[in-house]
């Protein structure tokens, strides 16, 4: 089985993925980026470049993901990525968002078959590189993935993530198995299953329905439990004081590793606690020591809240994002 990481907007950029890679991520196949806004300009933006520079990303399969809809905008990107050395890209095609389904791009490309068909037909005519695309199954109902798999179909697209959601369910109610089973039935490229698997039972249930499905997207599993992968590999949590203090060592590889690109604390606080919104899940009584981690404005504050959780807070085996 081939693991990959999600692009997870704001979240998993390469301080986050190195660390990750470096105590976790063993089996990681490919790391998605978080995607790249395409415009006119180009890849010009410093935290873009940096996002993908292979100084970055060394000692991973790292695949850039962008999120447009102008054929030849992406075309310009394709080249550029090309000369960094990347040998695939992504195109998303699922983000659910308003500010960018209101632009027609991510999930919003999905509402206009037509327009789909159009921006594909650019990407690929003149596409130097593999180009993969993660998508979700329509906009409202999931019976308008078996035209969008049609507009799919007609290009040669290096494999098709699909998370079996509509842009109107956004993350919540079940993925779409039966379209999912769809898409497995009658993708020309070959699929990748991704959607709610927070933990080992789950991934069990998925490689049961579909045997002949050989690769994976792993994403909000895991932030909440990064040895979510390590889980399913042995197929047994680990030990709760050892992953504790394996857990404790990569927060402070990332946290550190803010400290040292991002100036002064609000920033380095923001995306803390943004991972916290995940990892909370995996330990026992937390709700006072989570509060005040939320409620920390000083960098020693929050480095206290931290302490006292892995202190007083037991680790859950086989935890998964939104349960306890």
């Amino acid at each position: 089985m081939k693991f990959y990481f999600a692009p997870l907007e704001g979240i998993a950029g390469y301080i986050y993925r190195k660390a990750y890679h470096d105590f976790y991520g063993g089996g990681i196949c490919k790391y998605f980026t978080p995607f790249i806004a395409v415009s006119q300009n180009g890849l010009t933006k410093r935290k873009e470049l940096e996002e993908v520079s292979p100084t970055n990303n060394k000692g991973m399969a790292v695949v850039p993901q962008l999120l447009g809809n102008k054929g030849r905008e992406i075309t310009g990107y394709l080249y550029c990525l090309q000369e960094m050395g990347y040998e695939e890209v992504n195109l998303n095609i699922g983000c659910p968002y308003q500010t960018v389904v209101s632009k027609k791009k991510g999930a919003g490309l999905l509402a206009d078959t037509d327009y789909l068909n159009k921006f594909l037909e650019e990407v690929f005519a003149d596409a130097p590189v593999a180009v993969s695309v993660k998508t979700r199954i329509g906009m409202e109902r999931a019976e308008e993935f078996e035209k969008i798999l049609e507009v799919y179909n007609q290009y040669p697209i290096a494999e098709l993530i699909v998370h079996p959601r509509v842009r109107a369910d956004f993350y919540k109610n079940s993925p779409s198995l039966s379209a999912f089973s769809y898409a497995v039935q009658k993708s020309r490229a070959v699929v990748c299953y991704n959607g709610d698997i927070f933990t080992q039972k789950a991934y069990q249930g998925i490689i049961k329905d579909f045997p002949g499905v050989d690769r994976i997207m792993l994403g909000r599993g895991l932030l909440a439990n990064p040895g979510l992968l390590l889980e399913i590999l042995s197929g047994a949590p680990g030990e709760p004081a050892s992953e504790k203090e394996k857990l404790k060592a990569f927060h402070d590889r990332v946290y550190q590793d803010y400290r040292g690109v991002l100036s002064g604390d609000t920033g380095v606080l923001f995306k803390m606690k943004e991972l916290w919104n995940y990892m909370q899940y995996l330990f026992t009584d937390r709700e006072k020591h989570i509060k005040k981690i939320r409620k920390a404005s000083r960098a020693a504050e929050y480095e206290r809240a931290v302490e006292s959780l892995f202190g007083c807070c037991e680790m859950v085996p086989g935890a998964g994002f939104g349960e306890g």
